[in-house]
């Protein structure tokens, strides 16, 4: 069978959009509770550090994508710049733990939309990743639309909280607690470093984009707005909850109550259940490139590297995914699965640091010790996530690595 190929369709402007759905889904409604319970009131100090590791990873990811625009983003970039294994290690990485993270937003969304919880919650949440599933088979630009659509409902519903919380009554709340060590903060930055990984699904899409040479643009405009949405959007939590901040489950609606303002909360459910719906879009079509790039090369089984000849889209790979997620959260546990997610990703984007720490200084547009920083920051968050997402991230990686091994025996 022949090379299948992506079409180019996608504008600089549907890429930021498939990037910041993402990245606002998962950090608003997800990372903030169980960050706050780490770090207690050195959240803002564990915010940063996930922003700097998130920003050295976008620039080295910007600067790869730009000289190797095709579907697979670190997955290709560790092939060509190290060699097989690493490229490997880095889709393998990719493919676990946003697979992890499709489960997360689908559970999110469905905490939001059906409060009640127990088994119609988990079927809420397995509806939504079938009906997104086949919204991504229908065309890529059908994606895009989607999302923006998404995450312009999501934007509003936010300012909307914003606003309420800053001019509603003032409230005083039992203010977080200090952090027990470096270690807790660190683990906070490795959960909040969850939020920062949306633009991971932009280089995923160099293949789909038309003018791959501005993916580091839409990269670092993404990742831009976001950092300045999620300190707003701290502040204001904070603000209004305090301690109680790293128990909800629902923060942001919680605060908009605290603040005497309980007519805003079904709005805010509202706009919660979109933002996790544009997130989970997004993350189910950055998977499924990855897994489109690895099929290609034999590293996963060669049926998913199959394109639908009419809407260009690799179905396979989809429904494979979308398998796999609802079998996830009919089981899993939501904060399980965000540091389980994190691990993944920062295995990923110690990948991609090294690939550009190899690039030669013609394609460098960034200085090398932006990844040095990247790569180490990497590591030491990985390592410093809850014992049982390190431990059951490097079991699944082992897996993947038998796996590779007998799909390529000769």
């Amino acid at each position: 069978m022949g090379v299948d190929r992506l079409a180019r369709r996608l504008s600089t402007g549907d890429a930021v959009v498939v990037g910041l759905s993402a990245m606002i889904g998962a950090g608003v409604f997800a990372a903030f509770a169980p960050a706050a319970a780490a770090a207690g009131s050195a959240l803002f100090v564990g915010l940063g550090v996930a922003a700097v590791i998130a920003f050295c990873n976008a620039v080295a990811s910007a600067q790869l994508a730009a000289c190797h625009p095709s579907s697979g983003g670190t997955y290709l970039f560790g092939r060509v710049m190290l060699g097989p294994w690493w490229g490997f290690i880095a889709g393998w990485g990719f493919v676990i733990g946003k697979t992890a993270s499709c489960a997360a937003m689908a559970m999110t969304f469905a905490a939001y939309a059906v409060p009640s919880g127990g088994w119609p919650q988990r079927a809420a949440a397995a509806g939504a990743v079938i009906l997104l599933t086949l919204a991504t088979m229908r065309g890529i630009t059908r994606t895009a639309r989607l999302a923006r659509l998404l995450l312009a409902a999501t934007l509003l519903v936010l300012l909307l909280a914003l606003t309420v919380i800053s001019t509603g009554v003032p409230s005083t709340p039992e203010p977080l607690g200090d952090p027990n060590s470096l270690r807790d903060v660190l683990q906070a930055a490795g959960l909040l470093f969850f939020a920062f990984a949306g633009y991971a699904r932009i280089a995923t899409l160099a293949e789909e984009v038309r003018r791959p040479e501005v993916l580091g643009r839409a990269i670092l405009i993404a990742l831009g707005v976001a950092v300045v949405l999620y300190v707003a959007i701290g502040i204001a939590l904070v603000h209004a909850l305090g301690a109680t901040l790293a128990t909800s489950t629902a923060p942001l609606s919680d605060a908009v109550t605290a603040v005497g303002a309980a007519w805003a909360e079904p709005v805010v459910r509202v706009g919660a259940a979109a933002a996790c719906l544009g997130a989970l879009l997004a993350l189910l079509a950055g998977v499924t490139r990855t897994s489109l790039a690895m099929a290609r090369e034999r590293d996963l089984p060669p049926p998913l590297a199959h394109v639908d000849p009419v809407h260009q889209v690799p179905d396979r790979a989809q429904v494979a995914l979308a398998v796999a997620v609802v079998a996830l959260v009919l089981t899993v546990d939501l904060r399980g699965a965000i540091g389980f997610s994190s691990f993944g990703v920062l295995v990923y984007y110690a990948v991609a640091n090294l690939s550009a720490l190899r690039q030669p200084a013609d394609q460098r547009r960034w200085p090398w010790g932006l990844q040095v920083l990247g790569l180490m920051g990497c590591l030491t968050l990985a390592v410093m996530l809850p014992w049982a997402s390190v431990v059951a991230g490097l079991g699944v990686l082992a897996v993947g690595v038998v796996g590779r091994l007998v799909l390529r025996r000769p």
